[in-house]
């Protein structure tokens, strides 16, 4: 259960207090507070650990201070988007609104390699006014001898040009609960030029003790990808770990299943699952058509697999695009055949346009359809 106070409620406040003081009355009930930020206010949201089948909803809500009370019908209580739950949610970080009515291209090198190569690509992104890119230091790899990133000593550089390109956000994987200190002592070394995503890649995303950590940190948002051989349900599951301990400033990547029924591409494009994340959770859904696709091969028609998976997410409501590109492919040193090219970036922002248009025209004609019933 899930007691949202008002808006001009929080549990500093003395009738905040009373409720909190009320809960924690009940017996075999524990209270965890948790704030959402929204975009013009912070709500003060109390979930009830424990057994909640003896409270009775109608008392909580008569408590003053209460807004209301919705019943938990998921098991990833925090993150889940409840029976009846009207609640709409988002985060701010650095300037930049992340929810599930948002979209934002991080376009990107999978792994930073040469600064000559970084520079290019955000000089080339703020050209087209965009603000944010995926930049890898730290890469897990299938193979123990292939490249594993820069690492730490790439960050100064990276985040100095960042600055620099007026790039406000750049998701960064991370393998080790190390690599989040890392990363917050070179942002405040380097005086906080631009601000970083934490992204939990497909492998680590049942690393449960990780995600404690990631997630008892504030300070940063997090991206984290699904599992590429468990159910969905499992994934939402892993990331309710993040959120349970406190940060849920967090964006939900679908980025393909490890299946050989999705031969030829790399894995098999779950994309359809975009409108399914956000009915079920508050979360907005990224899609990651490179590591989806796996290839820059393109179709008679011109267009290439990434550019239809991409718009596949789009035009299905996708708030998130994650996806490579490299100055020079062929001397990537991780996942150059599915990086596309500098000169596609024009082409792959405009066929993104055509996407987004069409998903906002077909939400307009379901509003239209809905008020008429």
């Amino acid at each position: 259960m899930i007691v949202v106070l008002q808006p001009d409620v929080n549990t500093a406040s003395e009738t905040g207090r009373k409720v909190l003081e009320y809960l924690r009355a009940k017996p075999g009930i524990t209270p965890k507070v948790h704030e959402v930020t929204g975009t013009q206010q912070v709500l003060s949201e109390i979930y009830l650990v424990g057994d909640t089948s003896t409270l009775d909803r109608q008392e909580i809500e008569s408590l003053p201070g209460v807004g209301s009370v919705v019943k938990v019908s998921r098991s990833y209580a925090v993150l889940g988007r409840h029976a009846d739950d009207t609640r709409s949610y988002g985060f701010d970080y650095n300037g930049v609104r992340f929810d599930q009515e948002s979209l934002h291209v991080f376009a990107g090198l999978c792994a930073v390699d040469t600064r000559e190569h970084v520079e290019i690509m955000m000089k080339a992104l703020a050209e087209r006014g965009l603000y944010c890119t995926r930049m890898g230091a730290y890469k897990p790899r299938t193979n123990p001898y292939s490249f594993q990133g820069l690492g730490a000593d790439c960050l100064p550089w990276v985040f100095e040009l960042a600055g620099k390109h007026g790039i406000k956000v750049i998701a960064m994987e991370i393998t080790h609960d190390s690599h989040v200190d890392e990363i917050l002592e070179t942002l405040e070394a380097t005086g906080h030029p631009t601000g970083v995503m934490l992204q939990i890649g497909t492998r680590n995303t049942q690393n449960f003790e990780l995600l404690k950590v990631v997630g008892r940190q504030r300070e940063l948002p997090v991206l984290i990808k699904r599992g590429f051989g468990i159910t969905l349900e499992e994934s939402l599951n892993a990331t309710e770990y993040l959120a349970s301990e406190g940060n849920r400033n967090i964006v939900f990547c679908l980025r393909g299943m490890k299946t050989n029924m999705g031969d030829p591409h790399r894995n098999f494009v779950d994309f359809s699952h975009v409108p399914v994340v956000k009915r079920m959770t508050l979360m907005p859904v990224c899609v990651d058509p490179s590591h989806s696709v796996g290839t820059r091969a393109a179709c008679p028609d011109g267009i290439s697999d990434i550019f239809h998976a991409t718009a596949q997410g789009v035009i299905a409501g996708a708030n998130m695009v994650l996806v490579d590109f490299h100055p020079a492919p062929p001397h990537a040193l991780v996942d150059g055949p599915q990086a596309l090219l500098m000169n596609e970036l024009d082409w792959f922002l405009a066929d993104i346009e055509i996407s987004r248009a069409a998903y906002l025209k077909r939400k307009e004609r379901a509003a239209r359809a809905l008020a008429a019933d």
